[in-house]
């Protein structure tokens, strides 16, 4: 596909969201408006098959009920303004100012309900940080501009599941264990791609029965956390397990494998490395799908060990990075907007290693570059990119950040030094890379938005943005798992969640 992307003005603000005016689908902020569409104006039954009335091939629903049931709350809504918004069939393709409006206030209210108090929250309960830092801290995740691009730009409603998730956290961190299952359970059935998260929150729950002894109290407490999962599964899913061919409908269009091992221009591993060896096209799907398996599930296994065998809050939260980041860079079917779910736990450590949480979160809203050009998002993703970096660096000081200790790789750094007494440039090198990777993307950013690719390699600057995106995460992947390999047992000295 030739892409040419220049700097020009949109016909109309509305084109902002991908394919908007376009037919046959119209973009993404079709698919959402198509969804409350459906909800509507169907059975509950009809809503994940397809018939006339609901064609699976036109943006059809593939997200878990509570998504749909979202979105039928919202169709109400629309019904009430305007009942042409969500008019089976003839609404198809609708675009207008005022459903422009009502879309986008639902993100905000979503937000506001939902996302927003969980950050708050969270911030106002780190320990060891002056409220003004708490403060900071607070607007620094909120200026994140991957969250802020996708969800307002790409239009989704990302901070709905990302949002109930953080209140899983907080729930599980604070040994409220039942509700922060329930906020979990949630965030799963809202988006199914939490599934990133779900490792660790096993892990951190199942390390904490194991440490009240499952004789006694942690088997209490395990068959609580069962039941509470069970429940919310259940409630969730009730109107779909009244036949079996509705149960393995919704999973088909949950999980749907048939699509292959990824899709567009995504910056993990596999995209990757199939510029130089086409392994899309070499190796069958099913072998595709065990290999991705495989590599996704060795390249978590030692963190979740240890958080089963060391559960803590700390411990916990950079085990949600480690298990998310492995599951973007290795598992199928990944979408770029995935990043996001390895964003917001680098975004709860922001306040204990702001330099590479600030870098990690720069690389992340790069990584999506192909993905906003193609919204026109330029100009809005340079604004919020600059703001939040400035935000960063104004309130944690990043560059002063940069010592041993502070990266958290003293007890890494000692134990080399036994071997390799020369070994003192880490912390130099770090600063480095993080100098290389930002002229990096600064330049292949320009270079996206003001060349024109070979006619032979119209995709050059998007897989150029992913490759250099997935050398970076590769990268983050191994410090981060440094970090929880090599932490303390105690974690005396680090800041923690109450």
């Amino acid at each position: 596909m030739n892409r040419n992307f220049e700097f020009r003005k949109p016909n109309s603000n509305l084109k902002m969201f991908l394919g908007a005016g376009k037919p046959p689908m119209f973009g993404d902020y079709e698919a959402q408006r198509h969804w409350q569409e459906i909800t509507f104006n169907l059975p509950v039954k009809q809503w994940y098959f397809n018939s006339s009335d609901n064609n699976l091939q036109y943006w059809g629903l593939d997200y878990p009920p509570l998504t749909a049931y979202h979105s039928l709350l919202c169709a109400y809504v629309a019904k009430f303004i305007n009942p042409d918004w969500i008019a089976l069939h003839t609404s198809r393709g609708y675009e207008s100012q005022a459903h422009k409006l009502f879309m986008r206030t639902t993100v905000l209210i979503a937000d506001l309900l939902i996302y927003i108090p969980a950050v708050v929250l969270y911030c106002c309960c780190l320990k060891d940080i002056s409220t003004k830092k708490k403060i900071a801290n607070a607007l620094c995740i909120l200026l994140y501009p991957g969250l802020i691009l996708i969800d307002y730009g790409h239009f989704q409603y990302n901070s709905v599941s990302l949002g109930f998730a953080l209140w899983g956290v907080l729930g599980v961190s604070c040994d409220w264990d039942l509700l922060g299952s329930l906020a979990f359970c949630l965030a799963i059935n809202y988006k199914q791609m939490e599934l990133y998260h779900s490792l660790p929150f096993f892990c951190f729950l199942l390390g904490k029965c194991f440490k009240k002894g499952l004789k006694g109290k942690g088997f209490v407490l395990l068959v609580k956390l069962a039941c509470t999962v069970v429940a919310s599964f259940v409630l969730c899913w009730l109107p779909f397990f009244t036949e079996r061919e509705q149960t393995l409908q919704v999973l088909r269009r949950l999980f749907p494998v048939d699509r292959g091992l990824f899709e567009d221009k995504v910056a993990n591993i596999w995209c990757s490395f199939n510029v130089f060896l086409k392994i899309r096209d070499i190796l069958p799907r099913h072998i595709q799908l065990i290999m991705s398996f495989c590599f996704t599930f060795l390249s978590l296994l030692p963190a979740c060990i240890k958080l089963i065998l060391q559960p803590s809050s700390k411990g916990f939260k950079f085990t949600l990075v480690s298990c998310a980041l492995s599951f973007f860079l290795f598992s199928f079917q990944v979408h770029e907007k995935s990043i996001l779910l390895v964003s917001l736990p680098v975004c709860l450590v922001l306040s204990e290693i702001p330099f590479m949480s600030t870098w990690f979160l720069l690389v992340s809203t790069f990584s999506l570059l192909p993905l906003l050009l193609k919204d026109e998002l330029l100009m809005p993703s340079v604004v919020t990119t600059m703001a939040f970096f400035i935000a960063c660096v104004t309130s944690f000081s990043i560059f002063e950040k940069t010592s041993e200790e502070e990266l958290r790789l003293k007890s890494f750094s000692i134990s080399v030094r036994k071997y390799l007494p020369c070994f003192t440039f880490l912390s130099r090198m770090i600063q480095y890379l993080f100098l290389i990777s930002v002229i990096t993307m600064v330049l292949l950013t320009l270079m996206t938005v003001t060349l024109d690719p070979p006619q032979k390699l119209p995709d050059l600057f998007s897989v150029l943005v992913c490759f250099v995106s997935c050398l970076n995460f590769l990268f983050f992947l191994v410090y981060f798992n440094i970090i929880i390999m090599w932490d303390s047992k105690s974690g005396r000295n680090q800041k923690k969640i109450t």
